[in-house]
């Protein structure tokens, strides 16, 4: 199968459309000046807003792929090249076994390692296409972005990203709270004697002075 690089370059040649680069989460892809979207309105969020158009943008490839793809044909292997293409516009370095700079989350100088997009960046895409897909009117149980190797995919990048880069991904534990301390009027009477109360006597006096 030709790389997705060629297919939009192919497309580009024989129905002379427009390509340009639009940026998307920090993800830079190409995309159809010629399939613009309908105008968005102002109450939409921020969110729905990227999520339409990385919905946009997968509609893009699915119809540049040779043979083109429909929807209910895609699957997570087309979801894991749509990734992998992504690649090519990604911004952050992730070093090689070989470099000094390897787990070094701010290394000193320059070095020739590769960019690519960063795991954050491809973990938020796919939930927002995994959302859109079933938004589309597919099925939960057909969707691809949510394919088994698709989910181990982003668990490598993940491990691959924070061993290169020195950066760890984990989940803070939450720090428990502590307990509140008794409000005053809840503390014991003899706490609140003062000092230079004579000792109780008689029946039930206290075996000892203040």
């Amino acid at each position: 199968m030709a790389s997705f690089t060629e297919l939009v370059e192919s497309s580009n040649h024989h129905h002379h459309e427009k390509i340009n680069i639009e940026t998307v989460n920090n993800i830079e892809i190409t995309s159809s000046c010629s399939s613009a979207a309908a105008p968005v309105p102002s109450s939409s969020s921020r969110y729905e807003n990227q999520k339409r158009r990385d919905w946009n943008t997968f509609g893009q490839y699915l119809r540049n792929h040779r043979p083109p793809l429909t929807l209910s044909r895609c699957s997570g292997a087309h979801v894991l090249e749509f990734l992998r293409y992504l690649d090519q516009f990604g911004k952050t370095k992730v070093h090689t076994p070989m470099c000094p700079f390897y787990g070094h989350p701010n290394p000193p100088a320059p070095c020739p390692c590769p960019l690519k997009q960063a795991w954050g960046s491809l973990d938020a895409l796919v939930g927002r296409l995994r959302a859109a897909y079933e938004e589309n009117g597919g099925k939960p149980e057909t969707n691809p972005f949510g394919a088994r190797a698709v989910r181990l995919y982003l668990r490598e990048v993940r491990d691959l990203q924070s061993k290169a880069r020195g950066v760890s991904y984990e989940k803070k534990k939450k720090r428990k709270r502590p307990l509140p301390s008794p409000p005053p009027q809840q503390l014991s009477t003899s706490a609140q004697l003062p000092l230079s109360s004579p000792p109780p006597s008689g029946k039930g006096a206290l075996p000892f002075e203040l």
